[in-house]
């Protein structure tokens, strides 16, 4: 009994006996580049404030959650809170529960309304999107005084929280800055924003911690160290060595596996181009008469200085190069707008001025496509949050009087029977050339992505792919779903067309960002973004890591004939050129760099002329060149610094891979623990200890302090137990310290028998020549609480650790391992020559207290307290 109360609590400290425990129970294979940022600049930091800047595709949130589980087997986390964007928040929970056994609750703004879910045992682990925390009644369910605060806070995609310096050098703070501020414990005037508290622990994420602007930069900076990085010149003073401890960014050619090989394959872009049908009903026709119609709107728009009219002008023009149907939908909306605007002129309920005041409150639409990311949009209502703008968008109008109105009604209702017309042929130019894509001998029954910008394009699409028969084989996601039904949808794509899964995902910008899809190996972008960045998250998709097919492949489909086409095919082309020109691909991974301070959208506008395609077109030709992506990756590494040479560690990486699998705790210390264990509680275990279990009662009641926690777990997973980490967590409840089931078994036999170990046992040990005393001791290091600083405010624990002692009959004392014991064999009694010295045990155990203290926890508190003060001459200095 007492070996087994000492293998319970030895359990519990896995990470004293295996450095990296957290990688025998998740569910994953730390790549190097991803271990060095956990073990060796993260969790070496007492305090973590830290921005991990990795490109695109490295695992940062795999990097994330192996900190996580790190820090909770320490029991140094007890509350954290992550906050990504809205389109990641499932992702998030998603490989959290998967990969790591973690169980975040979701919160969405309806649960802040009956009550504050940042309250109560379910609000240790949370995860709540930016925009939902910036809302006024989220946060300020933040600032009630029930709420504890997080040790450890992460925002993902950092870059989006948005601090800049105005020409007139007032700083302009989103709300989602002011978020973070508050957390990382920066005091504000503004109570609206002021919480009681701040985050112990402070981690960022983004693949762009720089964004062409310095002041953002800075500002994040600010948030990791908010009393020495208070201003620019003191971050601009910071000292490289002071800065490595607060950052780290590797670029994808510096991240390898194990055996130096890359870990990102090839890409390769293909631009095809197809011709517009000809007619008098035909997609060419309609083309020229959209434009015409588009060109002159534009010009009045602009010379009126009516944005939003320029912005509904901007939709036709990227529906009119995304599908037919997609642009009659919006024609349709178009003369609803213009059909209310009529009537209400000709009732009498507005008149012409207050039509111009209406369409001055339009001109604060924003243009989603431009300023937003697909992560970053929040549908509503089964809506897109761009089919809200656009809605609001085609309210619009330059019109200044009825007539006007009347004229363009005409107009758009005449443009709207033509693409009517053109769409019922059904043999649009596009399409064919997306069949044959599909019907190439190299594609077929090869998964395919296929992206479009727009929601009316994805449902043409779905019913032309299954009027091609592919019923049942096609998966979509827009931004209407909630996070539950992508999940659904990405499961139905992975797998595979035999097991009942789809060929062809089909689906909007929504996909673009955290919904990883490295399973496929084919794109293709149906209509391109004018923002570069969506282009940039759409590749991120399939180019990552655990892509097995070397290379991958994006098609994009462009009407190579018209202005539009033209411009962008030759913005695709010269992208192409310059990945040659290369050697490389890297000019994929910086697309959204290279066009900072350019607008793909104002090429595009003056694409509505002839002259102005042209012009477009030649500006990009110069615009974009070899030159340039090397004078980006030269700033970048001036800015960032060195990543590290994650090749020159690999074989340090290596022996420590080699002294982990000695030191491992599962699956053969886990099994032997529920082994010895079940017959004391009166349980029986049904099954093979070595593949999957259950347990049973052999006594009443043996189960009662585990049946309301199995029947959290779907009905399959109770009865198939392991110790062993399976392939798949989804049909097995797998085993381990961490795991709630597990640590509920640990915790009751440690609990329930506690009296008995602490009264001891009788072992042999065959190598000693006297006998001696061994003692099992638990230690922590607290800091205290300093009120007098916010920072400090709470007490904290530093560290806590599982001791064993040798205790000899002449008073020596030494450490001993904890395993120790587990090595001895069972005796039968005390023999007599050692019963003097066993009478003796009640003191010498005082004795070894006394030792524990002075010789183990103080050094150690010493050795915690001089690791904080070492930052504090170079922290003094700013």
């Amino acid at each position: 009994m007492v070996r087994v109360v000492a293998e319970g609590e030895r359990l519990g400290y896995g990470h004293l006996f295996n450095p990296a425990f957290a990688t025998e129970i998740s569910m994953i294979d730390p790549l190097p580049h991803q271990r060095i940022a956990v073990y060796d600049h993260m969790l070496s930091q007492p305090r973590l404030r830290f921005l991990l800047g990795d490109e695109p595709g490295a695992g940062k949130t795999i990097m994330a959650g192996l900190y996580l589980r790190e820090m909770l087997a320490r029991r140094l986390l007890c509350r954290v809170l992550i906050v990504p964007p809205a389109g990641l928040i499932g992702n998030w929970q998603r490989e959290l529960r998967t990969l790591f056994g973690l169980d975040f609750r979701i919160v969405n703004g309806a649960d802040t309304r009956s009550g504050n879910p940042f309250t109560g045992s379910n609000s240790h682990q949370v995860i709540v999107s930016v925009d939902t925390l910036a809302s006024e009644r989220p946060f300020a369910r933040l600032q009630e005084p029930g709420v504890e605060p997080y040790d450890l806070v992460i925002f993902d995609e950092a870059h989006k929280l948005g601090a800049d310096r105005q020409p007139d050098f007032t700083i302009r703070k989103t709300d989602r800055y002011r978020v973070a501020e508050a957390l990382a414990g920066i005091p504000v005037g503004d109570s609206r924003w002021s919480l009681d508290w701040s985050c112990n622990h402070l981690l960022l994420l983004t693949a762009t911690p720089h964004m062409g602007k310095d002041f953002p930069y800075f500002a994040l900076w600010r948030l990791l160290e908010p009393d020495v990085l208070a201003t620019v010149d003191a971050f601009n003073a910071y000292p490289p060595d002071a800065r490595r401890r607060h950052f780290l960014r590797r670029t994808k050619e510096e991240m390898v596996t194990f055996e130096g090989k890359r870990i990102y394959p090839d890409r390769v872009s293909d631009t095809l181009s197809y011709d517009l049908s000809q007619g008098e009903v035909s997609e060419q026709t309609l083309y020229d008469k959209t434009t015409a119609y588009i060109e002159a709107y534009y010009n009045r728009a602009r010379i009126l200085n009516r944005s939003a009219a320029r912005l509904a002008m901007s939709v036709f023009q990227r529906r009119l190069a995304s599908s037919t149907y997609a642009l009659l939908r919006s024609f349709e909306r178009r003369v609803e707008k213009l059909d209310a605007l009529i009537d209400a002129i000709q009732a009498g309920r507005i008149t012409a001025d207050q039509l111009a005041a209406m369409q001055r409150k339009l001109d604060d639409t924003r243009d989603v496509f431009e300023e937003e990311t697909g992560d970053e949009e929040a549908g509503k209502d089964g809506q897109e949050e761009n089919e809200i703008a656009e809605g609001k968008a085609l309210g619009g109008v330059v019109a200044v009087s009825l007539a006007e109105l009347l004229a363009e009604r005409d107009q758009v209702r005449s443009l709207l029977e033509l693409a009517r017309q053109v769409d019922a042929r059904g043999d649009e130019s596009k399409f064919d050339k997306l069949r044959e894509v599909l019907d190439a001998p190299e594609a077929r029954n090869e998964k395919l992505i296929i992206f479009t910008e727009h929601r009316d394009t994805l449902d043409y699409l779905v019913r032309r792919l299954e009027g091609l028969g592919f019923t049942g084989q096609i998966a979509r996601i827009h931004g209407g779903m909630d996070f539950r039904d992508r999940e659904q949808q990405i499961e139905f794509f992975r797998k595979t067309v035999r097991d009942g899964g789809a060929l062809y995902m089909v689906c909007t910008d929504a996909a673009g960002e955290g919904l990883n899809m490295q399973f496929a190996w084919r794109l293709l972008n149906w209509d391109i973004p004018w923002n570069p960045a969506r282009l940039e998250q759409r590749m991120g998709r399939i180019h990552r890591y655990k892509q097995e097919h070397d290379p991958v492949y994006i098609i994009n489909l462009v009407a190579g004939k018209t202005r539009e086409g033209r411009v962008m095919k030759t913005l695709l082309e010269k992208l192409e050129l310059i990945r040659k020109e290369l050697g490389r691909d890297k000019v994929f991974d910086v697309i959204g760099r290279l066009f900072e301070g350019l607008s793909i959208k104002d090429y595009m506008e003056r694409a509505v002329t002839s002259q102005g395609a042209d012009a477009a077109c030649r500006t990009l030709e110069g615009t974009l060149t070899k030159e340039q992506v090397e004078a980006l990756e030269a700033k970048e590494r001036r800015l960032y610094g060195d990543g590290g040479d994650v090749k020159a560690s690999l074989a340090a990486e290596r022996a420590k891979l080699d002294r982990e699998g000695w030191r491992r705790l599962l699956p053969g210390y886990v099994r032997r623990f529920v082994e010895k264990s079940a017959p004391l509680l009166g349980l029986g275990i049904v099954g093979d200890l070595d593949e999957t279990f259950t347990f049973t009662m052999k006594k009443p009641g043996a189960l009662d302090f585990l049946s309301n926690l199995l029947e959290t777990y779907p009905p399959a997973r109770r009865q198939r137990l392991t110790v062993r980490k399976p392939k798949d967590t989804a049909e097995v409840l797998f085993l381990h310290p961490g795991e709630p089931l597990f640590d509920r078994l640990r915790v009751h036999v440690c609990e329930r028998f506690a009296d008995a170990a602490r009264r001891g046992g009788v072992f042999v040990d065959p190598s000693a020549e006297e006998p001696y005393l061994f003692h099992l001791a638990t230690i922590s290091v607290t800091r205290k609480a300093d009120p007098s600083h916010p920072s400090l405010a709470r007490g904290e624990v530093l560290e806590y650790r599982l001791v064993g002692l040798r205790q000899a009959d002449n008073d020596i004392i030494e450490p001993c391992p904890v395993e120790h014991l587990l090595l001895l064999k069972g005796g039968g009694g005390i023999p007599a020559s050692a019963y003097e010295f066993a009478s003796r045990a009640g003191e010498l155990a005082t004795t070894a207290r006394v030792y524990l203290q002075e010789r183990i926890a103080r050094p150690l508190a010493e050795e915690r307290r001089r690791e904080r003060l070492e930052s504090l001459p170079s922290r003094s200095d700013f």
